[in-house]
């Protein structure tokens, strides 16, 4: 029981964990205020001279004062960094330089205001998020903040004090805050220092006031501080028994879901779900739910999802995007999953059929949901909006088209039917008129098709039913078939206008389909690198239909534009930037981001295997438009496969180079091999040689100095032509081997070659033929001299002392040579291995022979010279290897025919 109870109080991972990733960045401590003048400045500074009188590295980065003297008085003997002035409109603006703070590295440094909203063309829009980057280089910040300026109190405190907050923090940064110090005073003190000149001007201060610094306002600003930093110690406090493993009372915790639509009401929805989650101390997740095949094609609703999200994600929540045909199913079963226990959202702006049958969305939840709360706000929406929004379903991105489009097919369906009606006197023409509505659904959407159903109702009652030209109607059966030719033509078009959306979502998404399958037929069968991005942006701008870049590392260190498309020359400083910290960071930079959003691209890493390897920018056409969540969905897809293209493109490089430096070691270690023997033996005689002769050279028989001297000569020739076919080998691999082109006689040649051999290798028996009439070939004597000494040579190794034949024969117009010995033999495997550099076969006595260079120089020089060798074994009575060697012939010159 010990065990099992011991087991049970073992400390939260999730909390150490937390813990531990708290660790691996700077400290931020937050001055929190409920108004400007409380002296959130004042106390810091005064922390920060105390910390810097104890030998604490306490750097000023940015303070504010605002005129107050005292609160410049503590400035007074603390290192203060130098701001960055920015000339903007003709103005010089004045911001904390954050590349000094990153290059000075104190311990601490102090950065005012932290909502301010910095200057344009900064690296970061908010100073926050500068601040963010100085905790990530592992330097500690205090910062000062007020209450009004947290994301999720934005909207309460304007309700309260009918001042709009436009400059905000997320709520995440005060929750991964290291402490928040609450600076607070009485609202009566505070009006009276504001009085007294010490928060704002005095002509500043009476307009304060009047407007803001109001008993009531500054009340409700107090209990809103108080509270946030009381949930705030709370959150400590459960922490530390979570990390500690103290035992408590644990209950089942909270967890909130918010539903997010494209209509105005879900930014103030969010926030109210973030304080919701914040009073009850609760996780929340914002959802959105998308129909198939009924995408959202208004951008402005498409951006408003967008944007919500967002301020989701920057208020502490999760997000979450569903697919599904029945909305409000869709989100119960993901409450049910992911163990919700309240719902919160906004007031459907359902139309008054579907209020009354229960089909808006709130509506349903609240039916359907069974142990789940569910929170309906019901925000300002309906105010603010004109009166028009609620007959939003008139409205139609094209509409004015769809509605000149109805209007021209009624009008046809009139003529024709009069036409009819006049030639063949039909007694029911309402299928004209339906024509008319499934064109307009068919070409011009539902918008046009619902307008001209109800065009239809009234010009089908006015030309065509009795009495004529009145909108009257005699008869009641006459008045009832109007009504279901109405409801018809209505549900037809609807039927129609859905089928046409559908049928054109379909569209799109088949081709986004196949340009992504398109493109990963091109980068499965791509290796080169460049052929990899070239693919890669040219289908991502086929699929956006943006201007696409990709920048990569090279080995030099610094981020390169590697392909674009359209084709661009440079980029900008401010988006060399963005590209850098999109790689340096991992995350996204540039357009509609947090850093740097100003520049006209969109830059997201390229994460492979082993890191981030490039990052891929992109231009939108329009800049004021947002990235629908399909394209997002086809761009994250086309991003994933160009990383993995990369990769498997690195891993094929680095799986040559290895190739090649294994080889090179090979190469290496045989070369050292043969320098071994070959140099070390000759040399070894030399020396024996030399030091006899030195020793007793005087006491020697001449015979005796002869022979010793004629080993000396042997040996050091031996070393001649070792050093000489390294050499040779060497032009050769160069290229700088340029052969002559001069006639040669093939027999001459021959002839020197084995008498140059028989004074080498006296006891190895050559023997010639050589036909009378070998023609001329071009080339270089020299050069084919050394190419059958090296195969004499070869013979003479591999030949077990047996005779050597050295043939020489025309064939056709080309002269072919042949060594051949009578060894025994190569292996058919090996018969073109023995051309490679330094392949070394065995002797007959099973010692190796020789360095491996003679038959790769001599297939170097006969190659170089136009010709072919090749090995043929076995030559003769099952042994012996021949080496054939074939040469272009060549006409005898003018002046070799007069002398023959």
């Amino acid at each position: 029981m010990v065990q099992e109870r011991d087991l049970d109080r073992r400390p939260d991972p999730d909390a150490l964990l937390a813990l531990a990733g708290k660790e691996t960045r700077g400290r931020l401590w937050v001055f929190l205020g409920a108004a400007p003048g409380v002296g959130k400045t004042y106390a810091m500074l005064a922390r920060a001279r105390a910390l810097k009188r104890d030998g604490v590295d306490v750097v000023v980065g940015l303070v504010e004062t605002h005129g107050r003297a005292e609160t410049a008085a503590l400035i007074e003997g603390l290192e203060v960094l130098p701001r960055r002035a920015i000339e903007y409109r003709g103005q010089t603006i004045e911001e904390f330089d954050i590349d000094a703070a990153l290059a000075r590295r104190p311990k601490l440094i102090i950065v005012d205001e932290l909502a301010h909203t910095n200057a344009p063309d900064s690296r970061h829009p908010k100073r926050w998020q500068d601040v963010e980057e100085l905790l990530d280089a592992h330097i500690d910040v205090w910062t000062a903040l007020n209450i009004q300026h947290i994301e999720s109190l934005a909207d309460v405190v304007s309700r309260i004090t009918g001042v709009a907050v436009r400059e905000t923090v997320p709520d995440t940064v005060l929750r991964d805050a290291a402490d928040i110090v609450l600076v607070d005073i009485t609202s009566d003190e505070l009006i009276q220092r504001l009085k007294e000149g010490k928060v704002y001007l005095p002509e500043t201060a009476r307009l304060a006031q009047q407007n803001f610094f109001t008993i009531g306002n500054l009340t409700a600003l107090r209990e809103l501080a108080l509270r946030r930093t009381a949930a705030r110690v709370d959150d400590q406090m459960v922490d530390y028994l979570r990390q500690h493993a103290i035992e408590g009372p644990w209950e089942t915790s909270e967890r909130l879901l918010v539903c997010v639509g494209p209509d105005a009401l879900s930014e103030a929805v969010v926030r109210t779900a973030s304080r919701l989650a914040t009073g009850l101390n609760a996780s929340w997740v914002a959802v959105t739910v998308q129909q198939p095949g009924r995408e959202e094609t208004d951008p402005a609703k498409a951006k408003r999802v967008e944007d919500a999200l967002r301020l989701a994600e920057r208020l502490g929540g999760e997000t979450e995007r569903l697919v599904g045909q029945d909305l409000p199913a869709e989100v119960l079963q993901f409450a049910q999953r992911e163990n919700i226990t309240q719902i919160v959202i906004g007031r459907s702006r359902a139309s008054l059929w579907a209020k009354l049958m229960g089909r808006s969305l709130s509506s349903a939840i609240v039916r359907r949901s069974k142990n789940i709360g569910v929170h309906v706000v019901i925000g300002g929406s309906d105010r603010d909006e004109p009166a028009a929004r609620q007959w939003r379903w008139l409205r139609l991105s094209g509409l004015p088209v769809g509605a000149l489009a109805a209007v021209a097919s009624v009008a046809v369906a009139v003529g024709l039917g009069y036409g009819l009606d006049v030639w063949l006197h039909l007694p029911n023409l309402s299928m004209i008129f339906l024509t008319a509505v499934l064109f307009c659904a068919v070409q011009f959407g539902l918008r046009s098709a619902v307008v001209a159903a109800v065009l239809s109702f009234f010009a089908y009652d006015f030309f065509f039913i009795d009495p004529r030209y009145e909108f009257t109607i005699q008869e009641p059966q006459e008045f009832f078939a109007l009504l279901i030719f109405l409801v018809v033509a209505v549900f037809t078009g609807l039927l129609a206008g859905r089928a046409r959306d559908q049928a054109q979502n379909v569209r799109d998404n088949a081709r986004t389909t196949q340009s992504i399958y398109e493109l990963s037929r091109k980068l499965s069968g791509a290796a080169a690198l460049d052929d990899i991005l070239l693919a890669a942006t040219i289908y991502m701008h086929r699929t956006l239909g943006a201007r696409c870049i990709v920048m990569m590392l090279p080995e030099d260190g610094e981020l390169n534009l590697s392909v674009a498309w359209p084709p661009i020359d440079e980029l900008d400083p401010g988006e060399t930037s963005a590209a850098r910290w999109a790689f340096d960071k991992g995350e996204p930079a540039g357009w509609r981001t947090g850093t740097l959003p100003n520049v006209r691209f969109q830059f997201r890493p390229l994460v492979t295997t082993r890191g981030v390897g490039g990052v891929c920018g992109i231009e939108p056409a329009d800049p004021n438009a947002t990235i629908s969540p399909e394209r997002e969905r086809a761009l994250n897809l086309i991003l994933e496969q160009t990383a993995i293209a990369i990769d498997r493109s690195l891993l094929v490089k680095d799986s040559v180079k290895t190739a090649a430096l294994e080889e090179n070691e090979k190469l290496r270690t045989t070369l050292l091999s043969s320098l071994s023997h070959d140099l070390r033996t000759p040399l070894a005689s030399i020396t024996g040689a030399v030091t006899t002769l030195r020793q007793f050279g005087e006491t020697m028989a001449p015979a005796q100095r002869a022979d010793l001297l004629a080993s000396i000569e042997e040996e050091a020739a031996r070393l001649m032509r070792f050093v000489a076919n390294l050499l040779d080998m060497s032009r050769i691999e160069a290229g700088a081997l340029k052969p002559k082109r001069d006639y040669v006689d093939v027999a001459e040649v021959a002839r020197a070659a084995v008498e140059r051999a028989r004074k080498v290798f006296p006891g190895q028996p050559v023997t010639t033929s050589l036909a009378r009439d070998l023609p001329l070939i071009r080339g270089d004597a020299n050069l084919l001299e050394q190419v059958l000494f090296n195969l004499l040579d070869n013979a003479q190794k591999y030949g077990g002392g047996a005779g050597v034949v050295v043939h020489a024969r025309r064939l056709g117009v080309d002269v072919q040579i042949s060594v051949t010995d009578e060894g025994e033999g190569v292996k058919p495997t090996d018969l073109e291995r023995i051309f490679e550099k330094f392949y070394q076969g065995g002797r007959s006595d099973g010692r190796k022979a020789g360095t491996g260079l003679g038959l790769s120089i001599a297939r170097g020089l006969i190659e170089a010279m136009g010709g072919t060798i090749h090995a043929e074994s076995p030559a003769a009575r099952r042994r012996g290897t021949r080496i054939v060697i074939q040469l272009p012939g060549a006409a005898a010159p003018a002046a070799a025919q007069e002398n023959a």
